[in-house]
């Protein structure tokens, strides 16, 4: 076992055990060694007990019997086999004196075995023993008395007596290992002087192990960033283990620690010698490849139930060698893998996988205190310091351990000086550790790291992908950032964009400022503002500089340049500037340029001879900009983007040469006044919004087929709509507000949403139901507005073919409830509808016939009574505020049948739990425990409108393994404007997040709980503990949950959850109650 510490933990500990030995054993050889001794030791190290034996490698000179004496006292227990000869060796009866003083004397294990001899011929010294000691009488007086004395200690302690025909000496011999077992346990490693954080971690890991249960294998990965603390967390649980379950569970366990290390430094074959000898107890395996001890490990641990940590993996080779796949372990075992790459654990089918997450402020304050102050509690004079530093180590316990030990003993100004030399220049050990994963990646996975790293860390996902993409000429990027995902580099989340732990941001950019520590212009990368405006003001650049990247909100000086500064920058590929000012516009630009995105261009034009070929985004905004008559010199075949958004240009020049344009934006172009005729030819354009362009008068004809966005909002001078040639099947949304226009064309009559409204000038906060639209006509030609004059009942009877889009969000005029019917066929083709805000009062049983709709949304129809029909295929329904909804329509949304399946995201008025829901809790919380696979659950809310109108959101959250779900079309329910009270009823596995990727495991915890967030606190929970037991599947399994909160919930709510388990027809449904401490409610569930 390896003693150094593993760089992915820390905190600074060795694995040097107090004692080498588990055992000594001391026996006579001419009596045993080939008999009971010999199966004896076999026995205790097959049990992973490490066993010292004298196997002749000892002579008996003095010098030998010295290192004897020496595995003595590493030994933590002694097995004495008293044989018939034992006293008739002078040596064996020496190292019983030793024993017995370096042993029993210091409070260590003695087990006497008296292999036929009887206890009493040892104590009295009769017998063989008597007759042995007269022959020593006469050699050595001294050593006689000692070796007496010796004798009577050792049969006067407890031990085990076996007599030839009395048993099977193969039962004898377990007792005794059994025995030795028990008594010494396995020794736990050391580990960290002051933990923080930790025994939650232990407490979540341990139950997902489901330690004692022999279904399966469990492999369960720990993973995080370097310096997390993965090594510690797993040491914890070794601990615990060792501590609890180690004899009753286990037969053998191992803790291979810094198998990245050891591995580049022994090889595999030495690291599976290791686990040989740790694992099986063999001792003297000579490997003559890898293959071999694969083949060795599989056949030796198939019989084992055993407990294995590797740590610190970081290649398949190293998995392949030591852990290849389940079928190498015995039913029961546990193998817990530390790493920092999650794509290692993918080849275990039934995984667990547990995120080991930063530590909050109140314990990284705790720790930083107790390394640099040696105080656990904060010095309230070193507060302000104590939170910049730990708001700089955002909770990575490495930074506070390493920061902490160097602050130990100094003053608060020299605590501000380090400080400040950390946020320019990562401490080494910090960014040696971290850069541990960076290593690892192959060059381009490297190259876009330290794009995201340098320039783009916490920017939308996809405006990263989109210039990525740009800058390195690829058309994805979708594997590179899955490896730097499952490396712990990066996390992805579609709403924070693309996150960097801050000190893994450092390390990167401290890389790139490696390249040239002392000029920046020889960079790869710039986006630091000092470097930036040295680089410009003082003409520094180099043909090493690949992407610059400014944004400095706060920056309200003007950099004095003369424009030159590009000239040297022949390798420039991106250019990003936000929020700067520049004296003047620059007098040349690179043409190796793929990305230009400048706000606020200082100047009217680009230069002259800026011609880039391999353009891709071009972006430009600013009231200096008044042409880009560049565009129409030549051919620009990679420019998919154009955005002119906020520019003074006044015409948009020839664009023939652009004819992969994906994207053009005008919006807020105030001077636009022509847009040329080429814009027809773009056959590949997607989006196309001239929002607020006023001077417009005329747009000219458009043949876009792919087109999917068009906004012509703000247009106000615009009389007619553009000419449409060509099929617009991809449609989705067109905006014509604020315009001239009194009349659409008839090809517009199968998209999804046209809107005659603004939502930024009716202040919407998210989209909602659009009003004022376009009324679209059974007519074949004839589609106006609202504001022309449409009679509904003439056109009641006409034949309307169905909406070819797949989603459509629509406001139809004021319909009664008989009409609308035949509105209804027009969405047979939809999947997703939403017709919110409407006043009809009846949904017939047309409804039924919308056999691919997915997802209805009828928020605030408060008129709506009556739904007669369901469609059959529906997922996803949202009846929020429809205040005068039925008791029969509620209870044909609420059916136990239409839930049953699953896979159902429901929201209406109610104020009451179906009965048909079996478990429910007042709490704001309920937990279960489930086997392998999620059973079929539904989870009912019921919520109360805010009080007094506070704005509240409730959030029905699901947590697996410690990863958080929320619900797909409910992941914020705001109250404030609610009326009455709602149910909700939804599917965990239709939460989002990574928590369907964990729904398998061996033994897995749920806990469903809501997060309420609002501006007032109506109510704080106190400290809750409740113990569960749930029955699913016909498996009982038991657990205590602790959850401590303090939430603010806008009323009283209750919290059910209802299982679809089928059950024996004999089974039946018992109310058993556990008393919830500090809350005096009772808990119930099934049995």
């Amino acid at each position: 076992m390896a003693t150094t510490s593993s760089s992915s933990s820390y905190f600074p500990f060795t694995t040097t055990f107090p004692f080498t030995y588990d055992a000594f054993l001391s026996f006579r050889g001419e009596d045993t060694r080939s008999g009971f001794t010999g199966y004896l030791y076999y026995s205790l190290t097959n049990r992973g007990i490490k066993t010292f034996i004298d196997d002749e490698e000892l002579g008996r000179g003095k010098e030998i019997a010295s290192s004897l004496f020496t595995a003595i006292e590493q030994s933590r227990a002694a097995v004495v086999v008293l044989s018939k000869n034992y006293a008739s060796s002078s040596f064996c009866l020496d190292e019983l004196v030793k024993i017995l003083e370096c042993v029993k004397g210091k409070g260590r294990l003695i087990i006497p075995v008296f292999y036929d001899v009887d206890p009493s011929h040892v104590r009295k010294q009769t017998g063989t023993y008597g007759e042995a000691l007269a022959v020593h009488e006469a050699n050595n007086v001294e050593r006689l008395k000692r070796w007496k004395m010796a004798l009577e200690k050792i049969a006067d302690l407890s031990g085990y007596h076996f007599k030839h025909g009395d048993g099977y000496e193969h039962k004898f011999v377990a007792k005794i290992v059994g025995h030795v077992s028990i008594e010494i346990k396995r020794a736990t490693l050391p580990i960290v002087d002051h933990p923080v954080g930790l025994d939650s971690q232990v407490e979540n890991v341990i139950s997902l192990l489901n330690v004692g249960s022999s279904d399966g294998v469990c492999v369960l990965g720990i993973h995080g960033i370097g310096g997390i603390g993965k090594t510690t967390l797993a040491v914890a649980v070794y601990n615990w283990l060792v501590n609890h379950f180690a004899v009753l569970c286990f037969e053998n366990m191992c803790f291979h620690e810094n198998t990245r290390e050891n591995s580049n430094k022994y090889g595999l074959k030495h690291l599976q010698k290791t686990l040989l000898f740790e694992l099986v107890g063999e001792n003297k395996v000579a490997l003559m490849s890898v293959r071999e001890g694969i083949s060795m490990l599989k056949q030796k641990l198939q019989r084992k139930k055993i407990l294995l940590i590797l740590d610190d993996i970081d290649q398949q080779e190293q998995l392949d060698a030591l852990a290849g796949n389940l079928d190498w372990f015995s039913p029961g075992s546990r193998v817990i893998i530390t790493t920092r790459d999650t794509s290692l654990l993918s080849r275990y089918e039934d995984r667990i996988t547990y995120e080991l997450d930063k530590l909050t402020d109140e314990d990284s304050l705790e720790l930083l205190s107790f390394k640099a102050l040696k105080i656990n509690k904060v010095d309230p004079s070193y507060l302000d310091i104590l939170s910049s530093v730990v708001t700089y180590a955002s909770g990575l316990p490495l930074a506070l351990e390493v920061m902490g030990s160097n602050f130990l003993g100094k003053s608060i100004e020299q605590w501000k000086s380090a400080l400040d030399q950390y946020r320019r220049i990562p401490n080494k050990k910090i960014q040696n550790v971290l850069k541990v994963s960076f290593d690892g990646l192959e060059e381009f996975e490297k190259e876009i790291f330290l794009d995201i790293a340098c320039c783009f860390n916490g920017c939308e996902l996809k405006d990263v992908k989109r210039i990525l993409c740009a800058h390195h000429n690829v058309d994805t990027l979708e594997y590179g950032l899955k490896v730097l995902v499952e490396k712990s580099l990066i996390k992805m989340d579609a709403y924070r964009g693309i996150i960097l732990h801050a000190l893994i941001q450092d390390m990167g950019r401290e890389i790139v400022r490696q390249e040239s520590p002392k000029k920046p212009g020889k960079r790869s990368r710039l986006w630091l503002l000092e470097d930036i405006v040295q680089v410009f003001e003082m003409n520094m650049g180099s043909d090493k500089i690949e992407m610059i990247h400014m944004d400095f909100p706060k920056f309200e000086k003007v950099i004095r340049w003369d424009g030159e500064a590009f000239k040297k920058m022949r390798n420039l590929k991106t250019l990003f500037i936000r929020h700067t000012y520049f004296s003047q516009g620059p007098k040349y630009l690179p043409n190796c340029l793929r990305v230009l995105n400048w706000e606020e261009y200082p100047s009217p034009c680009l230069p002259l001879d800026f011609h880039p070929e391999g353009l891709v985004i071009f972006q430009l905004s600013g009231k200096s900009i008044q042409s880009v008559r560049f565009l129409e010199k030549q051919k620009y075949m990679s420019l998919t983007v154009i955005n002119l958004d906020h520019s003074n240009v006044e015409e948009i020049p020839d664009i023939s040469g652009v004819p992969n344009l994906v994207n053009l934006s005008l919006n807020m172009c105030l001077n636009l006044i022509k847009i040329h005729e080429s814009i027809v030819f773009l056959d590949r354009l997607s989006i196309l919004s001239a929002q607020g362009c006023r001077r417009l008068k005329r747009f000219p004809s458009i043949k876009l087929t792919n087109l999917v966005h068009l906004c012509l909002s703000g247009c106000s001078s615009l009389e007619h709509f553009p000419k449409m040639l060509g099929k617009l099947k991809n449609i989705l949304t067109i905006y014509s507000d604020g315009t001239l226009i009194k009349e659409l064309p008839s090809a517009i009559k199968r998209f999804c949403l046209i809107s005659h409204s603004s939502m930024i000038k009716h202040g919407a906060s998210s989209p909602p139901a659009l009003s004022s639209p376009i009324v679209m006509s059974p007519d074949e030609e004839k589609v106006t507005s609202e504001r022309s004059e449409v009679d509904v009942e003439e056109e009641q009877g006409s034949p309307m073919a169905p909406l070819e889009a797949k989603h459509s969000a629509c406001k139809l005029p004021d319909l009664l409830h008989e009409s609308f019917t035949t509105y209804l066929t027009w969405f047979r083709n939809v999947e997703d509808l939403d017709l919110s805000e409407h006043n009809f009062t009846v949904l017939d049983e047309s409804l039924k016939e919308l056999c691919s709709l997915r997802s209805l949304s009828l928020n605030g129809c408060r008129e709506l009574r009556e739904i007669k029909g369901i469609p059959p295929n529906i997922k996803y329904f949202s009846a929020r505020n429809c205040i005068s909804l039925t008791y029969p329509s509620k209870n044909m949304l609420l059916n136990k049948e239409l839930h049953e399946d699953g896979a159902k995201d429901f929201v209406l008025p109610s104020s009451s739990i179906p009965k048909w829901v079996e478990h429910s809790s007042n709490n704001d919380s309920i937990s279960f425990w489930f086997h392998n696979k999620l059973p079929e659950i539904s989870l009912c809310v019921l919520v109360g409108p805010a009080v007094d109108f506070s704005r509240t959101h409730i959030c029905p959250e699901f947590i697996i393994n410690s990863s958080r779900g929320q619900a797909e079309h409910l992941e914020s329910v705001e109250t404030s404007n609610q009326l009455v009270d709602h149910i909700f009823i939804t599917d965990p596995k239709l939460m989002k997040s990574k928590v369907n990727e964990k729904m398998n495991g061996i033994m897995l915890c749920v806990q469903l709980s809501l997060v309420a967030k609002g501006d007032q606190l109506s109510r704080n929970l106190e400290s809750i503990f409740t113990k569960i037991e749930v029955n699913m599947q016909q498996q009982k399994y038991m657990a205590s949950h602790e959850r401590r909160l303090s939430l603010d919930l806008p009323l009283g709510m209750s919290f059910s959850l209802n299982d679809h388990v089928s059950r024996e027809p004999n089974s039946s449904v018992q109310a058993r109650s556990y008393p919830c401490a500090n809350v005096g409610k009772n808990l119930w569930t099934l049995t």
